[in-house]
């Protein structure tokens, strides 16, 4: 009879059967408004290479979870683990703001809903890009001109448009620049908040096409948040449903998604069918 007393656990809440450590760890995860609890003891790990969805409805603390792992607000209470070589297991939470800036600048990239959060709307749309590589020390015009023009291609930004200013451009060509600015470092994890809401729906299929193709090729661990189900499903391995700042239910996309179980992600899958 075979031993399997020393075999690593396996986690079937996962796309893959997973055994190395998560990416991301986060325990106990809490945001306090004056009375309002917007996040209540959120736990989620993410894996390596894994994308996971968080849906909910307005007010739900699926934003204020994002957020929080942008290390954007400080959280009232929890762990936030990125388990990378650099930062040695450390509380994300507990260091001060200018660590919480560095890592956030080198480790984490993000995609707002709203492009002006995220870029300069009248430098050039290299220029963005180029502003997160300075960071690495490198001055030297060429090279920054060159890995920010391929960071562009890479997010399908036309080679012909690079000079011109995000201002000038249509919502899903910003909302490529924002990307190709996210990824120009490399980061370890990519957030992204609602990153196709208002786009019109062929512009929203070229987007999404174009974070599925980055995902196949370079196994990006992404964090999504999204009240369209049709983007979590395009784009998701694994669901996490937020209501009132709590997780009410987490699986993997087709099962949350064809059944259901709680009865408010019942009432959220069939009010969008």
């Amino acid at each position: 009879m075979m031993d399997t007393s020393n075999r690593l656990p396996i986690s079937l809440d996962a796309p893959r059967l997973i055994r190395e450590k998560p990416l991301v760890e986060v325990k106990g995860l809490v945001k306090q408004y004056g009375r309002i609890r917007a996040v209540d003891q959120v736990d989620l790990d993410v894996y390596r290479g894994e994308v996971l969805g968080i849906v909910g409805e307005s007010g739900s603390g699926k934003s204020t979870v994002l957020r929080l792992l942008n290390l954007q607000e400080p959280a009232d209470a929890g762990t936030y683990r990125l388990n990378i070589p650099q930062l040695d297991g450390q509380n994300l939470l507990e260091l001060d703001r200018f660590q919480k800036r560095e890592i956030r600048t080198l480790h984490i990239g993000v995609v707002y809903q709203h492009p002006h959060l995220g870029l300069r709307m009248y430098y050039t749309s290299s220029g963005n890009v180029a502003e997160r590589l300075l960071i690495t020390g490198e001055r030297k015009f060429a090279t920054l001109r060159a890995t920010s023009r391929d960071s562009l291609a890479a997010s399908e930004f036309p080679a012909d448009r690079v000079d011109d200013p995000p201002a000038v451009l249509s919502g899903g060509m910003q909302q490529r620049v924002q990307l190709a600015k996210a990824i120009a470092l490399k980061p370890a994890l990519l957030l992204l908040d609602e990153p196709t809401t208002g786009l019109d729906v062929s512009i929203q299929a070229t987007v999404l096409d174009t974070l599925k193709r980055l995902q196949r090729e370079t196994n990006l661990t992404t964090i999504l948040v999204s009240h369209d189900l049709g983007v979590i499903r395009t784009l998701a391995d694994r669901v996490i449903v937020m209501q009132q700042g709590q997780i009410v239910e987490t699986g993997l996309t087709d099962q949350i998604l064809e059944d259901p179980q709680a009865v408010y992600t019942q009432q959220l899958v069939y009010a969008k069918l």
